[in-house]
């Protein structure tokens, strides 16, 4: 297949370099110079001159533009009889679109870098779909797989929601679940009533009829509250209340997830498999082992050899991960950690990731934890690294660096602040983040208020907020425009971020 290349004068020596380094097999590239600086200000016109200028397209099976370019190709496209489509937006990104070309076909509209990690995304989503429907489960929850082969599932705890409202456990169920959880798990605080769990239950049942739901308590009144209010799964047994609420769990047929009893490293295992044979001897036949991930300081190392050998002896139980032990626990962002706490789960074979949103600073790792299991089943099906599989956790860092571009400072001018401040005559916006109302599914978003007008502007975008303040004729000072473009990208990118904003603060 022969591709032609077309790219402008100050971008032309990144494409034959990434042409040099792609290494396509069955593939030959040449690289088509237009009469222009900057390849995505190209149009039918300059392409066509280009054409005639070097007669080097005629026997070429594609002609690949910038990825930015917004003109129409379609009717020179018809004129010279082969196809034009959008490259990637990005010379280093060449390479990589070139090995797709058996695979996919390339887009007239849609910029190649942006088409392929769609595609990735929607393969790797497709895989998925297939692995889990075909693995083997040791048992179900509710239509939930657990262990033998399928993904490893998020298990969300609603801590203490026990003392909140009804409308605080919706809230917090909707983003669990919208955040991928697979488990729900209904924390119980000390001392709560048969009335307070059961309502607990309830609540989160009737919002969520289909996902399986835990009880989280060693009390066994607790625990039997939760069983007949129809919870799937129980955390947790032990020594102390397998005797008391065993038969019920074997009767109603709820899974159990067993922990040891002691907290000493040589006792810990020991006591896990005690407590299992207990559970199973009541007639519980769904056991989970827990042998409880410690927190970092406090035995990790030991806690984590402790699944390496339970696992090592017991191929068959599966095996309940509290990551949130960890990631609570220590003042470094969530995603890596969780991304690695899942890795490692992933080797031990682990079948339950566990976790909280309980800090501010662990907020999201309910997510995390769900992309980070996708992750790791299709890293173990391709027997691969868990890199290049169409998703990622990748949020503040690049998998790539593009190149940077070099100045010469013969005509630089170094910038200024103006300190200087007038107030416009069309008012003045104060800006920050919040909720439309207090529905489950409302999501935070920008609002810029107005004052005199009291109009208030809200998105979700700097884009579209800047976009409806000048339609609506509310600023008029170019100082006072850059001012509100300046806040309202900070405001945007603290939404996306999941941070606080406030207005004419740093935002890191």
């Amino acid at each position: 297949m022969k591709i032609t290349l077309a790219t402008g004068r100050k971008a032309e020596g990144m494409v034959r370099d990434a042409i040099r380094t792609a290494e396509v097999p069955d593939v030959t590239c040449e690289v088509l110079t237009q009469d222009l600086n900057i390849a995505a200000f190209s149009t039918p016109r300059s392409l066509k001159r280009a054409i005639e200028q070097q007669q080097c397209v005629t026997a070429s099976d594609l002609i690949l533009v910038s990825g930015f370019c917004t003109a129409d190709f379609s009717a020179l496209e018809a004129e010279i009889g082969t196809p034009i489509r959008l490259g990637p937006r990005h010379a280093y990104d060449i390479g990589e679109a070139l090995r797709y070309l058996d695979e996919i076909e390339f887009s007239a509209h849609v910029p190649a870098d942006q088409f392929l990690t769609a595609r990735r995304r929607a393969d790797a989503q497709q895989k998925l779909e297939e692995l889990e429907r075909r693995a083997q489960a040791v048992f179900s929850l509710n239509g939930v797989k657990i262990g033998g082969g399928s993904r490893m599932k998020v298990c969300a705890e609603l801590v203490d929601a026990t003392l909140m409202t009804e409308s605080e456990i919706t809230r917090l169920t909707h983003h669990y679940l919208s955040s991928g959880a697979d488990i729900l798990d209904v924390g119980v605080h000390i001392g709560a009533t048969a009335n307070e769990v059961a309502r607990a239950v309830q609540t989160v049942r009737s919002f969520a009829p289909h996902v399986p739901v835990s009880i989280d308590s060693l009390d066994a009144a607790h625990i039997r509250t939760g069983i007949e209010n129809g919870v799937e799964m129980v955390l947790s047994l032990n020594q102390e209340n397998i005797p008391d609420i065993g038969a019920t769990l074997a009767d109603h047929n709820v899974a159990a997830v067993v922990i040891p009893d002691s907290t000493d490293p040589q006792a810990t295992y020991e006591s896990l498999l005690a407590n299992i044979a207990a559970a199973k001897a009541a007639g519980i036949t769904r056991v989970i082992g827990d042998p409880i991930l410690n927190v970092v300081g406090y035995g990790i190392a030991d806690s984590l050899y402790h699944y390496y050998t339970f696992r090592m002896q017991d191929n068959h139980t599966p095996l309940f991960f509290g990551v949130g032990n960890v990631t609570e626990l220590m003042d470094a962002d969530s995603v890596g950690i969780n991304a690695t706490l899942a890795g490692i789960a992933s080797e031990l074979r682990a079948d339950i990731l566990f976790t909280p949103e309980c800090s501010d600073k662990a907020r999201g790792s309910v997510r995390e934890l769900r992309v980070a299991s996708e992750m790791m089943m299709l890293a173990r099906a391709r027997g691969s690294a868990p890199k290049d599989l169409g998703i990622d956790l990748l949020v503040l860092k690049e998998k790539r660096k593009g190149p940077l571009t070099t100045v010469h400072d013969d005509q630089l001018i170094t910038a200024t602040a103006d300190e200087t401040w007038q107030l416009d005559p069309r008012g003045f916006f104060r800006i920050f983040l919040c909720e439309v109302n207090e529905a489950s599914d409302s999501q935070r978003q920008i609002c810029a208020q107005h004052s005199p007008s009291g109009k208030q502007i809200i998105g979700e975008s700097a884009r579209t907020i800047m976009d409806t303040i000048l339609r609506l004729d509310l600023a008029s000072l170019s100082t006072h425009i850059s001012y509100l473009s300046r806040e309202l990208t900070k405001a945007e990118l603290a939404l996306r971020l999941n941070r606080t904003y406030e207005q004419d603060e740093t935002l890191f």
